[in-house]
């Protein structure tokens, strides 16, 4: 091999000669989630290392994206495992399988107060009517398909429609399922919208509601019991266990760790998951997550409708729970604050946080944030069941 043939394949062998225009625009956009995550901190638990991700998944000639496969060895004959990538190993292992998610619910369980639920249990229906956008989102997804001549099946448009719940890990979970290639633009477009709460939202709760609905002010919620937080859990479970089976996965992981949190006994277990089992299971999955987003997968037409039915399925959540508390305030003595029903999307505790700084934008002596609370940890467990329900139709319908 002469000098010239050898620089030759010391070039092929570099990134720089592999590029291609789609890659170099994904790696971009990676760079983009992480200035949201690092300068405008828009879920930068998650947007961060998913953009590392993307970014990583973008480079040329790696093979860090490959996933672990069992080939034929054609001397003897014999089946050899040949391990995949960094990535695809992570992403075979905890999205591929599930794993991931239902961890994150052990953890977001263990974090999570159930107590403004518990003692207003009618706020769960403003955290049920915000999967509204799940549904009819799936409709929409459909009617692209059937009359846009997009190619979504029934499976991709439900794994679309999820998105409107705002919970990433039950996303992720659900496409993992139903949609594995879509995973990488629904679990973005789940992730951002959960970090655009405080953009999305207000500018509809404003046009849902009247200054003087915003003004309301409610009373201060009862004390809620240990006895009363312990069995919270256990009901749940077994309600879901009797009626929809097939979200005992992330309903059970979410009430198991909010047990090990109630009980006042599993101290140390409670603060694993609280802390060290959240972080690194965060971590691995953002990272899993930006490896699905490949230039040869991501930089499609369908990307930008998912991106489009994300924000529509969100925006019809968040005036789903506007709408119903308006509702429900005809027949209520004590009324509600309506602000609080856009809390029932899943992004806990944005949502919360967000209906109670325009509540206070209304008036300043307006505290909503416990209220806001119930709706909003209702609407975790309340897309955790339309994920449950979801699969267990979905399959028959196909």
């Amino acid at each position: 091999m002469d000098i010239r043939q050898a620089l030759v394949t010391v070039w092929e062998t570099t990134g720089v000669s592999a590029f291609s225009v789609g890659q170099i625009t994904m790696i971009l956009i990676g760079c983009v989630l992480i200035f949201l995550a690092i300068r405008k901190q828009f879920e930068p638990l998650l947007l961060l290392p998913i953009g590392f991700g993307g970014i990583l998944a973008n480079v040329p000639l790696s093979g860090i994206t490959e996933t672990t496969r069992l080939v034929l060895n054609p001397e003897t004959m014999e089946i050899v495992e040949e391990f995949g990538g960094f990535l695809g190993q992570i992403y075979g292992f905890g999205i591929a399988s599930g794993l991931f998610p239902l961890l994150i619910f052990i953890g977001v369980g263990a974090l999570t107060d159930f107590g403004p639920l518990i003692a207003n249990p009618r706020t769960a229906l403003l955290g049920a009517a915000a999967q509204f956008g799940i549904f009819s989102t799936l409709i929409g997804a459909v009617m692209l398909s059937k009359y846009a001549g997009f190619n979504f099946s029934v499976s991709d448009a439900a794994a679309i429609g999820i998105i409107g719940g705002a919970d990433g890990p039950t996303a992720i979970f659900l496409a993992s399922r139903l949609s594995p290639r879509l995973l990488g633009p629904i679990a973005v477009a789940a992730y951002s919208y959960m970090a655009l709460v405080p953009i999305i939202q207000p500018p509809v709760m404003r046009l849902f509601t009247s200054k003087e609905e915003r003004r309301i002010k409610m009373q201060q919620l009862r004390p809620v019991s240990k006895t009363e937080r312990i069995l919270f859990p256990l009901v749940v479970v077994g309600i879901c266990v009797l009626l929809l089976p097939s979200a005992t996965p992330l309903i059970g992981a979410l009430m198991f760790g909010n047990l090990i949190k109630e009980c006042g006994v599993t101290d140390r277990i409670a603060k694993a998951a609280q802390n060290e089992l959240i972080n690194l299971v965060t971590i691995l999955l953002g990272l899993a997550v930006g490896a699905q987003l490949r230039a040869d997968q991501f930089l499609q037409v369908e990307t930008l409708a998912i991106v489009v039915l994300g924000l529509v399925a969100f925006t019809l959540g968040t005036a789903s729970g506007l709408l119903l508390a308006k509702f429900m305030n005809l027949f209520l003595k004590q009324k509600l604050n309506p602000l609080i029903g856009a809390a029932g999307v899943s992004a806990v505790p944005m949502a919360a946080r967000v209906a109670n700084k325009v509540g206070k934008e209304e008036n300043p002596d307006n505290y909503l944030l416990m209220h806001a609370m119930g709706p909003n940890v209702a609407g975790v467990i309340g897309s955790a069941v339309a994920a449950g329900i979801l699969l267990a139709i979905v399959p028959l319908i196909v």
